[in-house]
């Protein structure tokens, strides 16, 4: 009887073996494991879409996060952490150069940056480190090109896939976005059931299919996919990791991107329909009046949260198992172990989703928690950081050279002075505005201290107007009470902080 290996067994196995034999092409010239300096290493595991707003470690009304709870006990909680773009390229972008998006000018889908922050990044700053990365987004392929030069081991993209279109960017990484609409409409059977070629078509659901077949059980959603294919599950992303981690020269670097709980909300079968019938429904807020989607349903929305708060779950367990990967390997007491996200998701006042100009909460605040090696503590940070903070962050607690380009501090408890209450910490979303020009098209926010304003130009639904709204978040952590009128000396003094700012910025490009 033939005793068929599974692909977790497989990723477990190709974990014991050296990375230069586990991935082929990928280990640099030192020996699995060596010692290249006193220097701790350093993880940055980034869940793409993740919601700070969804998370029960935040005082969620669903309990999403039950292993994060548990961990956060040996780790510093960051309560009031910003991304620096609403989407994944200017939320990205800010993570790794340390730099808002009005500086490394990526407002556009794929957008590159700014052609000094190619030296001026997260990798290239811890110079002899061992720096890997992996994501499975292909938008995050974009800046590790950009940075390839600061990078040992660059993990393709489909060696943690199940199925994928490896095709498109192999044969056309010129011009795989022109390459990938192509495949698509041609090979890919769309909601309607036709695509360009009907016989193609067929073969390669077929194919497909064979492919995925042992793993649909576990996914009663469907697989977790991209655009309908490249599929994968991100307990195999864990396993391999885990396995691989000890294999990597130290100090190593690694910044590893994985999708979940991005859309599709697809979790796994030990976590679906865990909120089917638990009677929580969040606060109802009112549509908002400009940039809403007309065919937006409640009730349709309600059901995409729910499947989102069980990915979350998935997600919240597969981190859980990667704690225990570290601990049982010894890492976590010489590793600082970062979780966060490039941005969050919305379901509420008809907008699914991120793809939008507003830059409410759930949008714009995600988790960030920084595991310190050996820390047996907790500590909690309710200031409000950016994600540009990270950066400058990592290199004082590992003791190197800081980076003097960076937009962010270092982090309390980490920073050798005492804490500002009232920073400013900026978000921006322009993806309508020219990359080269000034910003006259953009929804720019500006929290300090318990406030939050948000400033929204240059819409055409505005009608040449200006849309200002402030929120006290202390008081109102929902954003139900617009205090833009009655606090209009409060929201002057913000707004005419953020105008002295966008002029400063603009200035290099007028």
């Amino acid at each position: 009887m033939k005793t068929r290996i599974t692909r977790r067994d497989f990723l477990k196995l190709a974990g014991l073996l050296p990375l230069s034999i586990a991935a082929p092409g990928l280990a640099n010239s030192l020996p699995p494991g060596e010692q290249t300096g006193a220097s701790q290493n350093v993880i940055i595991i980034v869940f793409d879409a993740f919601s700070a707003h969804n998370i029960s470690l935040y005082e969620y009304g669903r309990e999403t996060t039950p292993n994060l709870a548990r961990l956060a006990e040996r780790a510093v909680v960051y309560h009031n952490h910003y991304a620096g773009g609403n989407f994944t390229t200017p939320g990205t972008a800010s993570l790794l150069t340390g730099t808002l998006p009005w500086t490394h000018r990526a407002f556009h889908h794929r957008e590159k940056v700014e052609e000094p922050f190619v030296n001026k990044n997260i990798f290239s700053a811890f110079q002899g480190y061992h720096r890997t990365v992996y994501s499975h987004n292909p938008l995050v392929d974009v800046y590790f090109e950009q940075f390839k030069k600061g990078i040992e081991d660059w993990i393709p993209r489909n060696r943690l896939f199940l199925r994928n279109d490896i095709i498109v960017p192999t044969l056309f990484s010129r011009d795989e976005d022109i390459a990938t609409v192509s495949w698509v409409r041609s090979i890919k059977n769309k909601e309607e059931g036709f695509s360009y070629s009907l016989f193609l078509s067929h073969l390669y659901e077929l194919f497909q299919e064979e492919k995925i077949k042992d793993f649909k059980p576990q996914f009663p959603n469907g697989l977790p996919n991209i655009a309908g294919d490249n599929y994968y599950t991100l307990g195999d992303a864990t396993d391999w990791l885990g396995e691989n981690l000890r294999n990597f020269p130290q100090p190593f670097m690694g910044y590893f991107h994985f999708l979940p709980p991005h859309a599709p909300y697809a979790t796994h079968k030990d976590f679906y329909g865990r909120f089917a019938h638990d009677g929580w429904k969040p606060e109802r807020k009112p549509p908002d009046s400009l940039f809403s989607d007309a065919n937006y349903k409640e009730e349709q929305d309600l059901k995409k949260r729910k499947n989102y708060d069980e990915f979350i779950l998935y997600v919240d367990s597969e981190f859980k198992r990667l704690f225990e990967y570290l601990d049982a390997s010894g890492l976590s007491e010489n590793t600082w172990v970062v979780l966060t996200s490039d941005h969050g998701e919305m379901f509420e006042r008809g907008i699914t989703g991120h793809k939008t100009p507003v830059l409410y909460e759930p949008v714009i605040r995600i988790p960030l928690m920084i595991f310190e090696p050996g820390r047996k503590t907790r500590a909690d940070v309710h200031l409000p950081t950016s994600a540009v903070d990270l950066l400058p962050t990592l290199l004082h607690v590992t003791g190197q050279k800081q980076a003097d380009w960076t937009e962010g501090i270092v982090l309390p408890p980490f920073s050798d002075l005492n804490p500002d209450s009232g920073r400013n910490v900026y978000v921006l979303e322009a993806k309508k505005n020219k990359k080269y020009a000034p910003l006259s098209l953009a929804t720019a926010t500006l929290v300090k201290g318990q406030y939050k304003l948000m400033y929204f130009f240059g819409y055409d639904e505005l009608g040449g107007e200006e849309r200002i709204e402030l929120y006290d978040l202390e008081g109102d952590p929902e954003e139900m009470n617009d205090l833009h009128v009655s606090k209009m000396e409060t929201s002057q003094e913000l707004l005419n902080e953020l105008k002295i700012k966008l002029a400063e910025v603009n200035e290099p490009y007028q």
